[in-house]
């Protein structure tokens, strides 16, 4: 069969591989119908998250059919139309009985203090193989697989997969409630989604930041209020349109390959903040270097971090869902601290909204289709990772269909 295969470094490549078999009897066989690049696929080609294995299969997002169930998946049958959620948890241990997956202590290999289990990702998660597949094997598929409604497109369910629970959460760390006024961070299709989810969690209003026009465009299409960073100043902007007071809540979308102000007073900022972190390094340690993973000047995110903290109103709270590697170190905990804010922040627990996020695309509440901008065919996959790297203008999602 056909994948997408990470071999190094900025080297993925669509090779021939073994088809996946039953390894346990809590696995699944899914033909996968749909998959999807995400964002997160791309901190592996870039080496921004650290300790991939060559020839790990990519990808964590996909919709499918059954093909085949071990002996102890009860509740799916062969032909079953399946959505695979992207963090993998037993369904029985406590963390999931609690209804955190991605913290389950029985699904990573690499034993219960390993942390979350994800499709696709580097050694510390598993690794189990990706979905960029023509089938994939699915452990704890009676936990991980989620049956779609017959009403719901492929197209629909693939950005349910991952991308709206992940929203979804962000906002649920935030603790967004009726009439919130809240600033989204980044206007990627998370942020996207994070407009829909603030909206239907009961927000006010939405406030969202980005640098490129496309993305700031789709957001005003969801009557989010805009804030472009090549031009503006967010912080000054947002606190003007709160009268001075700063907003209630934060889903922070960014993460740690935030796109990098190009003009204007973040770009000035960013400069700054980066001569600032080098100087603090170099006087701590005159010898060091930054190791792999770790933040090093002229990246972006520590500058989000920043503009979640000074935006958001004392005694605010701060939803962070955008990727930060293990070595990340820069965050501003004292301004954080004398604002008596609340920072939440991880691996979306998908299995526990998945279910009721199929209900609302069901229901017509939610059209995920919407925000899908690419759809091309498996064999043209690394030509997708390539252009959406390069964050052409009008690339916000891109699906890899099997008709």
């Amino acid at each position: 069969m056909k994948a997408v295969v990470w071999h190094g470094t900025g080297d993925i490549r669509l090779d021939e591989v073994p088809e996946p078999k039953i390894e346990e009897p809590t696995d699944a066989i899914v033909r996968v119908t749909r998959s999807a690049i995400c964002g997160t696929d791309l901190h592996m080609v870039r080496g921004t998250l650290p300790g991939m294995v060559p020839g790990t299969v990519l990808g964590h997002e996909a919709v499918g059919v059954v093909e085949a169930t071990g002996s102890a998946v009860r509740g799916f049958t062969k032909g079953d139309r399946v959505v695979v959620c992207s963090t993998i948890g037993c369904g029985a241990c406590s963390y999931c009985r609690a209804g955190y997956y991605a913290q389950c202590d029985v699904a990573n290999p690499n034993g219960p203090g390993a942390g979350t289990s994800f499709f696709g990702g580097p050694k510390g998660t598993g690794p189990v193989h990706g979905l960029q597949a023509d089938y994939a094997r699915v452990p704890y598929a009676a936990t991980t697989l989620v049956r779609v409604p017959d009403s719901v497109t492929d197209d629909e369910a693939i950005l349910v997969s991952d991308i709206f629970p992940t929203a979804w959460f962000g906002g649920r760390l935030a603790e967004i409630g009726s009439g919130d006024t809240v600033l989204v961070l980044g206007a990627g299709v998370v942020g996207q989604f994070a407009i829909v989810a603030a909206k239907l969690q009961g927000a006010g209003r939405v406030l969202v930041v980005d640098g490129e026009d496309t993305r700031l465009a789709m957001a005003r299409r969801q009557n989010a209020e805009t804030i472009d960073f090549n031009s503006e100043d967010p912080v000054a902007t947002v606190r003007e349109l709160t009268r001075g007071i700063g907003v209630d809540r934060v889903i922070e979308a960014v993460g740690v390959d935030a796109q990098r102000p190009t003009s204007g007073p973040a770009a000035a900022e960013l400069d700054q903040l980066a001569e600032e972190f080098e100087r603090e390094r170099h006087q701590a340690a005159p010898h060091a270097h930054p190791q792999e993973g770790q933040w090093v000047p002229g990246d972006a995110p520590s500058l989000a971090a920043r503009w979640a903290v000074s935006a958001v109103a004392k005694a605010g709270t701060i939803g962070v869902i955008g990727v930060y590697p293990p070595g990340f170190t820069t965050f501003p905990f004292g301004e954080a601290m004398n604002k008596n804010l609340t920072i939440s922040m991880g691996n979306c627990n998908h299995r526990r909204y998945v279910p009721q996020l199929l209900d609302l695309v069901a229901a017509g509440t939610v059209t995920p289709s919407a925000f899908i901008t690419q759809q091309v065919a498996p064999a043209s996959a690394i030509e997708a990772y390539q252009t959406f790297d390069r964050r052409q203008e009008n690339w916000l999602k891109t699906v890899l269909t099997v008709s």
